[in-house]
Order: structure tokens, then sequence, then C-alpha cells
């Protein structure tokens, strides 16, 4: 019996080794397999993933292109003809100053006007000219760039073909590159030189209109795009000085004229770099689980673990598509025990928690930001408010005497000017109280407001209203100051009213004189003169 039972034992141990090693071979043949397989699959995969990836985003920048119209164009064609004219800053980040810079520009030499509907851009004087085209560079320069950082990529940038010639110009640029830069690249490039144009050799401005000779046989794709107007299938591959390469080209297509090409790249080493990490990932996991399922009975691996795989993958599936966080309450329902499966659960489950934390986050950041935008907004109509009266303010005034100012510089010379000063306010506050003042104020305001019902209403001091006659108000100024007199003397002869509410004021209006006046404040001096004349008239002169 002792020796039936080592011999029991021994041919166990036996089948144990070799089992043992017809698992090891098992499992290191189905490792390499499953790598190579996977390889294989990742490499179709996220290459066409990638490949999707430069498309979409091209796509996307060439709809932006012709979206902008007939401005794009315009930006086009100015680019060609006087690229070597314009100063743009190399390490410029942004473009809205200079946007604005090119609108104050615009509106201080052609106040009143709008482009593109009274004023053509070939009408323009050349300083306007160059101000809008560097801030468009910049708003497209910026556009692909960002492009470029949010999918990233290494280049996007938009081309001029020029078939007869088969070079390439690159109206906005992969790269930045300055002037005295671009004089170094050329030094050590001499081929480049013939397509070299004179900018200058300032670094702190950019080199544009960079550009390259591309036979047909060179880049067979773009010309073949170029030569279509179409988006072709393939990519062209390259391997250069810049990298290693997939480029995708679409043309831009304005009011049935190609414009140009716009161009997306992908590194093909960061595509390859990623398929084998994804591709080690994947080997490592499923030579894990395979370890794990050669070492345990198939029953208990498919109750304890393939179970639990699959209930997981549903959940985070059900998560996927309705993005519902209820979902973590049944992953933790089927966490039992203590397993990989398990702590792969409670990642997903704390993974799912901060993806709600972060949704919940930007929700709160977005409201956060429409409520500063609105409180920005109501201070801006605060800043140009009157606090009592609810009418605008001084600033708001110089604002209108500033259009004004532009008015008559473009020949609009029919306004006036009406001055109403409040009487006795002094004697009405310190004889009944300031909130009787205010009351009086209103209730001069509120008289001015329906007089000169068609002209905007100024509050400029604390007794005196402006207000700027023109139209219909400028036309019966004559009838409304007699108005405006008529309801005064309705209330002071009303005995059923209070001292201060028999409102008492003076008026004066005065209408611009080309050959008297050289500005609108000489027409508000004029009409502040005839007001007081009108308030010694009513023996009302404060002493």
């Amino acid at each position: 019996m002792v020796i039936f039972g080592g011999a029991e034992m021994k041919q166990s141990r036996g089948l144990g080794f070799k089992l043992s090693v017809l698992f090891g071979i098992f499992t290191i043949v189905t490792v390499i397999l499953c790598g190579v397989t996977t390889y294989m699959s990742q490499m179709l995969i996220y290459r066409g993933q990638c490949e999707r990836n430069i498309k979409n985003v091209a796509a996307y920048l060439a709809s932006l292109t012709e979206a902008d119209g007939e401005d794009f164009a315009q930006y086009r064609k100015y680019y060609e003809d006087h690229y070597a004219e314009v100063n743009i800053p190399i390490d410029a980040d942004e473009y809205l100053s200079y946007e604005a810079a090119y609108e104050e520009l615009f509106a201080k030499k052609y106040p009143g006007r709008t482009l593109g509907v009274d004023i053509e851009f070939d009408e323009l004087d050349e300083d306007v000219q160059h101000a809008w085209f560097i801030y468009k560079h910049l708003y497209w320069l910026l556009t692909f760039e960002q492009a470029r950082a949010d999918f990233n990529l290494p280049y996007s940038y938009f081309l001029i073909p020029d078939e007869n010639e088969h070079n390439v110009m690159y109206m906005i640029d992969g790269e930045r590159s300055s002037r005295a830069g671009h004089l170094e690249f050329i030094e050590e490039n001499p081929e480049y030189k013939p397509y070299h144009h004179e900018q200058g050799d300032e670094a702190e401005y950019m080199y544009l209109a960079d550009t390259y000779h591309n036979d047909l046989d060179y880049n067979p794709v773009l010309w073949k795009t170029w030569e279509t107007g179409e988006p072709q299938e393939g990519y062209m591959v390259w391997h250069n000085q810049w990298g290693d390469t997939y480029s995708y080209y679409v043309p831009v297509w304005i009011d049935h004229e190609k414009l140009g090409l716009v161009v997306t790249e992908i590194d093909i080493a960061d595509v390859n770099t990623e398929i084998m990490k994804n591709t080690l990932r994947q080997v490592g996991v499923i030579a894990l689980v395979l370890i794990a399922t050669l070492a345990v009975a198939i029953y208990f691996i498919n109750k304890h673990f393939i179970a639990k795989i699959l209930r997981l993958e549903s959940s985070v599936q059900e998560y996927t598509v309705s993005k519902d966080s209820a979902v973590v309450a049944e992953i933790e329902q089927n966490i039992k025990g203590h397993d990989e499966i398990v702590t792969l659960s409670e990642e997903i489950i704390s993974m799912i928690i901060e993806i709600e934390n972060y949704i919940k986050s930007l929700v709160q950041v977005n409201n956060a930001l429409a409520d500063e935008k609105s409180n920005s907004a109501r201070m801006s109509d605060l800043a140009h408010k009157d606090a009592l009266t609810g009418i605008r303010n001084r600033t708001a005034y110089e604002k209108e005497v500033q259009k004004l100012e532009w008015d008559l510089a473009d020949g609009e010379t029919d306004f006036g000017i009406a001055m109403i000063d409040l009487n006795f306010l002094k004697r009405i506050n310190d004889t009944y109280g300031h909130e009787q003042g205010n009351y009086a104020i209103k209730k001069l305001c509120y008289i001015v407001c329906h007089v000169f019902e068609h002209s905007p209403v100024f509050r400029i001091g604390g007794d005196e209203f402006v207000a700027i006659l023109r139209g219909h108000d400028f036309d019966n100024r004559e009838d409304l100051v007699e108005e405006f007199k008529v309801q005064l003397e309705m209330l002071k002869a009303d005995d059923t009213l209070e001292p201060w509410e028999k409102v008492s004021a003076a008026i004066g209006v005065a209408i611009y004189d080309k050959i008297r006046d050289s500005s609108v404040d000489n027409v508000f001096k004029r009409a502040d003169q005839l007001m007081y004349e009108n308030k010694k008239e009513m023996k009302a002169v404060r002493v």
C-alpha cells in the first residue's frame, strides 16, 4: 500500500508538472498570438481612428473658412498682394486687441459707416486695410493652432497651390517663423533660396508666405486634390526633416472658386508608439486572465469571475449609453469578494463618480460664467443710468455727444439741444426735505421725457436735464417748448398740489449753426446761456 501510494503520489506530481509545463507553453503561445493579433487589430483600429481624426479636423477647419465666405476670400487676396508689407508680431497669442484696434481705426476714419454695406474694402485706406489684415491673420492662425492643440496634431495649415509652377505657399503656416529665423533657415538650406520672399530681418515679426516647390511625383495626393477639387481617400506619407507624418488635404471653395487647401497632419511615430502601448496593455491583461483561468476550475472562474465581468461590462455599457449615475448602485451590488474584478469595479465606480462631479463642476462654472456675464451687462447698464430717475446719465450723454461729433464730420447737422434746469431745488430741500426735492426732480424728468418723447433725455447734474433734438422733435421744437411751459403753468395754477409738486423749471434750446458752431459743445453752451436767461426772466436765479 505504501509503494502504491508513493507511485500514485509520484504520478500525481508528474501529471501536475506536465500540466504545468503544458499550461505554461499554452500560456506563452497564447500570449504571443494574442500579442500579434492585438497589435494588428490595434494597428488597423487606432491608425484608422487617427486618420479619421485628421480628416475630421481638416473638414472642420475647411468648413470654418468656407463659412467666413467673402471675408476669407478678401483675406486670401490681400494676403497674396500685401504679405510683405505687413508687420505681425511673432509672439501674438490673441487677436481681440488687434480686432479692437482695427474697429477703433475704422470708426475714427469712417464714422457711422459699415464695411460691406456703405463702404467696400478696396475703398479703405492703407492703414485700415493693414489693421484689418493683421487681426484677420491672427484670428485664423490662432484658430488653426487651437485645433492642432485640441486634437494633438503636429501640424495644421492652409496652402495656396500654384499648379503652373507646382509651388505651394503656406498662407496659414503650421508653425510660426520669424523673419530672422527664416533667413537662418535659408542659409542652412540654400536649395530653398529661389522661393524666399524678401520681408526684412526682424526677429519680432512673422515671416509670411513661406513657399516650397512640390513636383507631381513628390506629392501626388496634394496635386490630385487640387486638380479634382475634392478630398482624396489616400494620405501623403512624409519622411523629411520636419518628421514622419501623414497629411490629409481638403479643398476650400467659396463662391464656386477654389481658394486653397486645408492640411492636417499626424505623427506616424506617435501613432505607432500608442499602438504598441495599447497592445502591451491588452496583452498584459490577457496574460493575467489566462494565468488566473488556468489556475482554477472552469466552473469557479465562470461563477466568480466571468459572470462578474459580464455584469460589470453591462453596467458600464448602460452608463455609456444612458449617462445615468444610478448604475453605480448596480455595480456595488455585484462587488463580492476580494479580486481584480472587485478592484476594477471600485475604480470604475470612482471614475463614474469623478465624471459626474466633473460634469457638475463644469455646469457650475458655466452657470457662474453666465451670471458673471449677466452681471457685467447689468453693471454696464447701471454705469449709463441715473439712479434716481432711471434715465441716462452724464456718461451716456458724453457718449451721445461723441456720436454727434462723428455725424457732424459726416455732414449730418440737423440737431438741437434743449437745456432744462429745475428752479428752487435748494429751497425745496431746505424747507421740505430732500425726499420732496427728489420728488420734484423726478416730476420734472417725467415732464421732459413726456414732452420730448422722440428724443434721448439725460440727467447731467443734480437739477439739470438735456434733451438732444433730432427728427420730429427738432422740426417741432418751438411747439414742444411752448407745450413744456404750458404744463408747468398748469402745475403752478393747481391749488390742490403741494408746493414741491408745483414744479418750476427754465429751458433753453439752441440748434446747430455751421457758421457759429465748431462743435457740439458750442451748441450746448448756447442752450445753457438761453436757459439761464429764461431763469432770470422767471426770477429763479440762485443768489
